[in-house]
C-alpha cells in the first residue's frame, strides 16, 4: 500500500487525519488509536491475550515518527509508544472505525471498565 499523502494532528492533539490519494480523509481519534494500538502490549501475541484498555478518554498524541516507508509510530501522552501503525492498518481503521469502536465500548461494559 502506498503511504498517505498527508497526516495531520489537530491542535488539541486528539485527532489524526490521514489522507490517502485515492480515499476521503480518514479522521481517527487519539483514544481509538490508543485502544486499538497494534502493539503486543494491547494485542498480545494471540487473540486470547488481547487487552481491553480502559481510561483513555483524554489521551492525546504527543508525536508521530516515521518507520521506514511503511508505517508510523504514534507516541501518546500516557507514555505508550510501541505500536507500529502500518499504512494498511490505518486504512483498515478508516473502514472499520465504527465497528471497532462499538466492539471496544461493548468490551468495556462487559468488563465493568470505563473510558475514564
Amino acid at each position: 500500500m502506498r503511504p498517505p499523502s498527508e497526516m495531520r494532528v489537530s491542535k488539541d492533539r486528539r485527532l489524526l487525519t490521514v489522507l490517502f490519494s485515492d480515499h476521503a480523509p480518514i479522521p481517527l481519534e487519539a483514544e481509538l488509536l490508543r485502544v486499538v494500538s497494534p502493539s503486543a502490549e494491547v494485542q498480545g501475541h494471540s487473540p486470547e491475550q488481547r487487552v481491553t484498555v480502559p481510561g483513555k478518554r483524554s489521551v492525546a498524541i504527543s508525536r508521530i515518527e516515521p518507520v521506514g516507508n511503511y508505517a508510523v509510530r504514534i507516541i501518546f501522552d500516557d507514555g505508550h509508544d510501541t505500536g507500529i501503525f502500518t499504512w494498511t492498518y490505518l486504512h483498515e481503521l478508516g473502514h472499520e472505525k465504527d465497528a471497532r469502536w462499538q466492539t471496544y465500548l461493548d468490551e468495556l461494559a462487559e468488563k465493568g471498565l470505563s473510558r475514564g
